[in-house]
């Protein structure tokens, strides 16, 4: 009898491990996630802002990391909650929504992608998330409220003010700093050892330990490895790294 999976990522974030998550962008076959697990990464990010990588191909992805044993999580393309919903139905065990900006928009998010009575989603019956267990509709709704994770990102310095708050709506797991937007928006882009980056972090910090209590924190490192040098300190719970050059 098939077993629903557990998400091995949230799993990890609840029991307070760092969980070290891989993205693709261009790299678009079901190798991907394979690898991925080969060296050792808990977790594949699909990125469907920034590429051209389509929702069917997507669910390609997210199912075989299933089956890798990692945990597949896609970022969206917009705060519209269709194509979450899509991509959460066809494989994915989380999604991360791009430009957060307050807790008002956090609560639209849980209220569209969690199932009653967190929110409203529609049913779907069974599918690859769930490794086609025979299961209720209740028990569908309990399981993927429980083990499906669901992604703040926040990219500018206002909605970073609004962390605490945002982190506090029930349904939110992690809290994502979009490092490289944040710095654009303060002209320093990618300047991760300026003062001001690094004065931005700090109130990160103090935002991210009020809200500790709600959810865990994820801070963007895609790209090279001064910044993955930089950025990671206590309290980071999950690091990203780009497989794109």
């Amino acid at each position: 009898m098939s077993v629903a999976p557990i998400n091995k990522a949230k799993k990890m974030l609840q029991d307070d491990k760092l969980v070290l998550c891989m993205a693709v962008n261009q790299m678009r076959t079901a190798e991907a996630p394979v690898i991925a697990a080969a060296c050792g990464f808990d977790a594949i990010f699909i990125d469907l802002e920034h590429s051209a990588t389509s929702t069917e191909t997507a669910a390609m992805i997210a199912v075989s990391a299933i089956g890798a044993g990692i945990t597949p999580i896609a970022r969206v393309s917009s705060h519209h909650p269709f194509q979450a919903a899509r991509i959460l139905d066809a494989g994915a065990q989380g999604v991360m929504i791009p430009h957060i900006e307050n807790a008002a928009e956090a609560q639209a998010i849980v209220d569209n992608l969690r199932f009653p009575p967190l929110g409203k989603r529609s049913a779907y019956g069974t599918g690859p998330s769930l490794r086609y267990a025979a299961m209720g509709q209740g028990e569908v709704n309990t399981f993927l409220n429980e083990h499906e994770l669901l992604i703040a990102m926040l990219e500018t310095p206002e909605a970073i003010e609004h962390a605490d708050a945002i982190a506090a709506i029930p349904g939110i797991d992690v809290v994502h700093i979009g490092s490289l937007d944040v710095s654009n928006l303060m002209g320093i882009p990618a300047e991760y050892r300026d003062p001001r980056m690094r004065a931005e972090a700090a109130r990160e910090d103090l935002e991210e330990g009020r809200a500790g209590e709600h959810g865990e924190d994820l801070r963007g490192c895609l790209g090279s490895h001064k910044k993955e040098r930089c950025l990671p300190r206590p309290g980071m719970n999950a690091r990203a790294r780009n497989s794109a050059p």
